[in-house]
C-alpha cells in the first residue's frame, strides 16, 4: 500500500531525510566503503589468478569459472530475493548481514587447498555481496533529491573501481612481498601461500564494517518521491517465496499455490526443457558440466522468477517487461560490464604472460589506474549526466553510449600495444570509460520503476548483466585461451587472441542503447499512467 502524503513517516520511528545537512553525505560515505569492500573482495582474484592456477594445478577455463560463472550465477539468483528483501524489509540490516557473509567467505577462501574448496567459497561471496547494491540504491534515492541523484549513485558506484584499484593493489603486493620473504613456500607459516594470506587481509575488515552499517539510520521508503511505502508485515516470508519460486522443484509448487493455471506449469516445464538441451549442447562442445549446470540453473531461476513476478506483482512485471527502455538499457549495462568483467579481468594476466611483469609492479600501475581512472569517471559520467538531463531525457544513456564506444577503442589499444606503455594507456582508457556509463545505466532503470520497485528492479538489472557478462565472459576467454594454447600459440597470444573476439558483444551493446535513446523520454513519461494501467493505486 502506499502513503501519499509525505509526513506520513511519523510514528514509524524510521528516519524522515533532511533536505539538506551532513548526515547524507554520512550514509553515502559509510555505503561507498561498503562498496569499496565488495569490489576488493570480489575482484582480488585477477592478481591472484596466476599463483591459484600453478597453486591448484587448474586451467585459464577453471579461473574463468571462479571469476565469473562461480559467483555470477550466485551473485544473480540471490540478486532477486535479496532486492525483494530490500524492498520490503530493513535494508540496512540487509547490507550488515550480506556484507558479514561475503566477508566471512572471502576469509574462508584463504584455507582452500581445492578447485572445489575455492569455488564453494566463490559461492558464498557471490551470495553475499548480491546483499549490497539494491538496498543501498534505495537508501541513497531515499536520502537525497531527484535532480542530483545520477552523481549521488555514481559516487557510491565509484566505490567499485576504488574497490577494483585497491583489490589488484594490495593482491600484488602481497604476493610479491610474501614470495620474496618465503622463497620456499614450505618455510611459510603454516606453510600458506601468498594468495592465501591475502584472502585473509581483505575478508576480515568487512566483520568490522557491518557493525558501523547497524549504526546508521533507516530512511523512510519513498519520501524523497512523496509516495510513502508501507513497511510489509512478513518480509523475510516474502523474500523467502521468492528464492523458493525460482528453484526447479519450488516453481511448480509456487505457481500452484498461487493457482495459476495449466498453462503456465507447461511454459515452466517447456522452458526448463529448453534449458537443460542448450545446457547438455554446450557440455558436449565443451567438455565443462559445472559450468553449464551452473548458467542453465541462474537461466532457470530468470524464468521461474519473471513468471511468478506476473502473477504476484502484475505492476512490478509490467514496469520491467513491458517496458523497452529498460530492456534495452539492461542489454547495454551488460554490454558495457562485459568489458569491465572479462577484459579487466584477463588483463592482468595478459600483462604477466605478455610482458613478463611481476605482480608488484602490476598491481601498483592497474590499481592505482582503477582507483583513479574508476573514480574520476563514474563522478564524470554522473555529472555529465545530470547536466544533460537539463536538455534532454536521453542524457544519461547518451553518456552510456559513449562510454560504451570509448571503451570499445580503448580495449583494442590494450590488446594491440607492443610496447607496455601504450597497454597501460589502454587500460587507464578502458576504466575511465566503461566507469562513465555505470552511474548513468543504474540511474536510468530506477527512474522508470515506482520507488517500491527500485530495489527489486535493481537486482533483475544485475542479474542479467551477471549472467550476459560475468557468468559468461570470463569463462569463454579462459576456454578460447586454452584452445589456442593448445594449438601451438604462445600463452599471451593466446589469450590476447581471445580477449579480442570478446570484442564482439559490446557492439550488441551499443545497438541496443540507440534504441534506448529513442524511447526513453516517452517511458519516462509515461510512468504513472502506465503504473495505474497495471492496477497501481497511484
Amino acid at each position: 500500500m502506499l502513503e501519499t502524503d509525505a509526513n506520513a513517516a511519523g510514528s514509524s520511528g524510521l528516519a524522515v531525510p533532511s533536505k539538506g545537512g551532513l548526515y547524507p553525505v554520512l550514509v553515502l560515505a559509510v555505503l561507498m566503503v561498503v562498496y569499496i569492500l565488495n569490489f576488493i573482495d570480489r575482484q582480488i582474484l585477477s592478481i591472484l589468478a596466476e599463483a591459484i592456477k600453478q597453486d591448484l594445478g587448474i586451467s585459464d577455463a577453471d579461473i574463468g569459472f571462479l571469476f565469473g560463472t562461480a559467483f555470477a550465477v550466485f551473485y544473480s539468483v540471490m540478486g532477486i530475493p535479496l532486492g525483494r528483501l530490500a524492498d520490503v524489509w530493513n535494508r540496512k540490516k540487509l547490507i550488515a548481514v550480506g556484507l558479514s557473509i561475503w566477508s566471512l567467505m572471502t576469509t574462508l577462501s584463504g584455507f582452500a587447498h581445492s578447485f572445489a574448496a575455492l569455488a564453494f567459497c566463490r559461492f558464498g561471496v557471490g551470495a553475499g555481496e548480491a546483499s549490497a547494491s539494491p538496498a543501498s540504491y534505495s537508501i541513497l534515492y531515499d536520502y537525497f533529491p531527484p535532480r542530483i541523484r545520477t552523481t549521488i549513485l555514481s559516487l557510491y558506484s565509484a566505490g567499485a573501481f576504488i574497490g577494483q584499484g585497491l583489490g589488484v593493489f594490495l593482491g600484488g603486493f602481497l604476493l610479491h612481498r610474501w614470495a620474496a620473504a618465503f622463497p620456499d613456500p614450505e618455510s611459510a607459516p603454516f606453510a600458506l601461500s601468498g594468495w592465501q594470506v591475502a584472502f585473509f587481509v581483505v575478508g576480515f575488515p568487512g566483520l568490522l564494517l557491518a557493525l558501523i552499517v547497524l549504526l546508521l539510520r533507516e530512511p523512510r521508503r519513498g519520501q524523497g518521491d512523496g509516495i510513502v511505502t508501507a513497511e510489509h508485515p512478513h518480509p523475510v516470508q516474502e523474500a523467502s517465496l521468492t528464492l523458493v519460486g525460482m528453484l526447479p522443484i519450488g516453481a511448480a509448487w509456487a505457481l500452484k499455490r498461487h493457482e495459476a493455471g495449466r498453462g503456465a506449469h507447461l511454459s515452466n516445464l517447456a522452458g526448463g526443457l529448453l534449458i537443460a538441451a542448450f545446457a547438455g549442447l554446450m557440455i558436449q562442445a565443451t567438455g565443462n558440466i559445472v559450468q553449464w549446470i551452473a548458467v542453465g540453473f541462474g537461466m532457470y531461476t530468470v524464468l521461474s522468477w519473471a513468471q511468478l513476478l506476473a502473477i504476484r506483482d502484475r505492476v512490478s512485471f509490467g514496469l520491467i517487461f513491458h517496458c523497452r527502455t529498460f530492456l534495452w538499457t539492461v542489454v547495454g549495462a551488460s554490454a558495457t560490464n562485459f568489458m569491465i568483467q572479462s577484459i579487466g579481468f584477463w588483463s592482468i594476466s595478459y600483462y604477466q604472460r605478455q610482458f613478463g611483469l611481476n605482480t608488484e609492479e602490476i598491481g601498483k600501475v592497474i590499481g592505482t589506474a582503477a582507483a583513479t581512472a574508476g573514480l574520476v569517471g563514474v563522478v564524470a559520467g554522473g555529472l555529465l549526466s545530470d547536466l544533460l538531463r537539463r536538455w534532454t531525457a536521453a542524457g544519461k544513456l547518451i553518456v552510456l553510449l559513449i562510454s560504451l564506444m570509448m571503451s570499445m577503442a580503448a580495449s583494442l589499444l590494450l590488446l594491440t600495444a607492443r610496447q607496455v606503455e601504450i597497454a597501460y594507456v589502454g587500460s587507464f582508457a578502458l576504466l575511465l570509460f566503461s566507469s562513465m556509463g555505470l552511474g548513468p545505466s543504474v540511474s536510468t532503470l530506477n527512474d522508470l520503476v515506482l520507488p517500491r520497485v527500485r530495489a527489486t528492479a535493481t537486482a533483475f538489472g544485475f542479474m542479467s548483466t551477471y549472467l550476459i557478462a560475468g557468468a559468461i565472459g570470463p569463462y569463454a576467454i579462459g576456454v578460447g585461451s586454452d584452445m589456442l594454447a593448445a594449438s601451438g600459440r604462445a600463452a599471451g597470444s593466446a589469450l590476447r587472441e581471445s580477449m579480442l573476439f570478446s570484442l564482439v558483444i559490446p557492439t550488441i551493446g551499443i545497438a541496443m542503447v540507440i534504441a534506448a535513446i529513442r524511447s526513453v523520454g516517452r517511458d519516462e513519461a509515461s510512468l504513472a499512467s502506465r503504473a495505474r494501467a497495471f492496477g497501481e493505486p497511484i
